[in-house]
């Protein structure tokens, strides 16, 4: 599809587009505004929507505002403009964490099953069935993060099995945390006031077994009988060489393209951010340090399995200047 004016609806779609990305509690954490001057969208950080128990350093905010990047990406490149990103454009500026002009005519789009993807993607916290994935997929998963400059490393059952255990420490911390167990409440249904949070209905079951530990949002954490989870899940570690804010902001990117591609494939996603917000247990995600050493920015369980109900969007009103 090629357009050469950026009408108001052709505006609202890639906002639309740009939301439907994950965040962390479904926060949503990006304020987006039109330089019509200079045909590009700015993404701001939208503070009031920060976990600042939970995410005192803003990386799991800049993750989020970088999986909101990569679909408008996206997203302009389907209307024909060739995308042009900037990350943390301004250094006076610390909110404003990216730009993204709308740039000459796109060179013929690859990205169309993604562009169908962005509508369709969203996670599934319910069990997924055995089957394993195919040594092809896994392959393009891993090529679509390296596209992104993030390295994906799908994990041995054994090695599986140890970030499982150090994600479990994690939701143990943050259950007996009073500060970050109260953050995490406030995001489910009630949205912090805002109208956004996560609804009941999507946290998906627990594990009886606990052994994939699915978060626990304390009193919601019953809204779905536990049930049997698959024996050996799919795990794999999101990872950039630094540990930067432009690496969280490009992680957020990459999280997203591997995510876009498993939907394509028909595969189902959760992210367990559990062990990413301790810093000892972040270090411990990864393999020892070795001619590479890299930083762990995101645990992605993948699988075959129920779609599952989607979180809500905000208003996707867009002021210009």
């Amino acid at each position: 599809m090629r357009t050469t004016v950026l009408d108001a609806t052709t505006l609202e779609t890639l906002v639309s587009a740009a939301v439907a990305a994950p965040s962390i509690h479904n926060t949503q954490p990006w304020r987006f505004r039109l330089d019509s001057d200079a045909l590009t969208l700015e993404i701001r950080a939208a503070t009031r929507r920060r976990l600042r128990h939970i995410d005192p350093a803003g990386r799991a905010l800049h993750l989020s505002v970088g999986c909101a990047v990569l679909n408008l990406r996206i997203a302009i490149e389907h209307f024909g403009w060739e995308p042009v990103p900037r990350l943390l454009p301004r250094p006076d500026e610390p909110d404003l964490l990216a730009t993204v002009r709308l740039g000459g005519s796109a060179r013929t789009s690859s990205c169309t099953s993604l562009y169908d993807a962005v509508w369709r993607r969203h996670s599934s916290r319910f069990p997924f069935s055995e089957r394993p994935l195919p040594t092809a997929v896994i392959t393009e998963l891993t090529e679509a993060a390296h596209a992104e400059g993030a390295r994906l490393h799908h994990l041995s059952p054994h090695r599986a099995d140890s970030v499982l255990r150090l994600t479990r420490e994690a939701e143990q911390r943050n259950t007996t945390d009073t500060d970050r167990a109260r953050e995490s409440r406030r995001w489910v249904t009630e949205g912090n006031g805002t109208g956004l949070g996560m609804p009941s209905e999507v946290l998906g079951p627990q594990d009886y077994r606990e052994h994939i530990p699915m978060r626990d949002f304390g009193a919601h954490r019953h809204a779905h009988p536990a049930r049997s989870f698959e024996q050996q899940p799919s795990i794999a570690v999101l990872s950039t060489a630094h540990d930067r804010r432009t690496d969280w902001l490009r992680a957020g990117q990459a999280v997203e393209r591997v995510l876009l591609v498993a939907t394509a494939y028909g595969i189902r996603a959760s992210l367990l951010h559990q062990a990413l917000e301790w810093p000892d247990l972040a270090e411990r995600l990864m393999p020892s340090p070795d001619t590479h050493p890299s930083h762990a920015q995101m645990v992605i369980r993948l699988g075959y399995g129920p779609e599952g109900p989607a979180s809500p969007r905000s208003n996707k009103s867009v002021p210009a200047r």
